[in-house]
């Protein structure tokens, strides 16, 4: 089995693949924990989901913060006795990266738009992941990884407005009952839930257009995904879109080696 790490800034979302299934998911907090914290927690979820430990046989990780690289490698190593796989610059990919700078494009965005490739080939794709930052990448039907657009998240805006203002609040992030607001919190909802739905689909509207003449697939991945079910803002909404990227990604460098 392969346990895939999708490393965040506010929280780790980790998978266990059997062959090409996910068999078992859970969240952990990204924090800056020693190895052995790491290690004695995912030991812990993995057995809590049914699963020895010992049947890991494969850990790969897919990280947007660089200083957790080093002490996650070193769990793996400690509880796993795995040399991990690393999503960074230089693995093979399957994509034809256009970023002036292929290596500044960001290790979740690749395995993004792996995922989605292989669920959707001969497709174009806008990939739209709403986690702490809510990133568009565009990718064509060849595989080109065209580049995209990166915005404020959800929660980035939410606490922006708490804590450079008197006297807004914090508020749980969710869909308001209606457009306009009838109380400072209702308010602050609908401006984040609104102003990112409008954002997210003429955004989209305007990639589709001026890249894809008007024909591609529009997808939504991250955390807040799921926040805008129902909204007819994407064609196909996919959480687990990192971690099958990562997986695959594992996969594919493996079979690779063995050549």
């Amino acid at each position: 089995m392969l346990l895939a790490l999708d490393v965040g800034n506010t929280q780790i979302f980790a998978g266990v693949f059997r062959d090409d299934d996910v068999v078992a998911k859970f969240r952990g907090t990204s924090c800056n924990a020693t190895a052995d914290e790491f290690g004695t927690f995912f030991k812990n979820a993995i057995r809590e989901n049914g699963i020895d430990p010992k049947e890991i046989t494969e850990v790969a990780i897919c990280s947007v913060v660089p200083d957790l690289l080093y002490t996650l490698r070193h769990m793996a190593i400690k509880y796993f006795g795995i040399e991990p796989f690393l999503l960074q610059g230089g693995v093979k990919t399957g994509l034809n990266i256009k970023y002036k700078n292929p290596l500044e494009v960001g290790a979740d965005r690749i395995a993004n738009s792996i995922a989605a490739t292989a669920m959707f080939p001969d497709r174009n794709l806008i990939i739209v992941d709403l986690g702490t930052a809510t990133t568009f990448c565009a990718v064509s039907r060849n595989k080109e990884y065209l580049g995209g657009l990166i915005l404020p998240g959800l929660r980035i805006s939410m606490e922006a407005l708490a804590t450079r203002t008197a006297k807004l609040p914090r508020v749980e992030i969710m869909k308001p009952p209606e457009l306009v607001g009838k109380s400072t919190v209702d308010s602050i909802q609908s401006g984040l839930y609104y102003s990112n739905l409008l954002a997210i689909k003429g955004i989209a509207a305007k990639i589709k257009e001026e890249y894809f003449g008007g024909d591609a697939l529009v997808l939504g991945t991250g955390g807040f995904s799921k926040l805008f079910e129902g909204a007819e803002l994407f064609d196909k909404v996919l959480a687990d879109l990192v971690l099958t990227g990562t997986a695959m990604a594992a996969r594919m460098n493996k079979e690779r080696a063995k050549k």
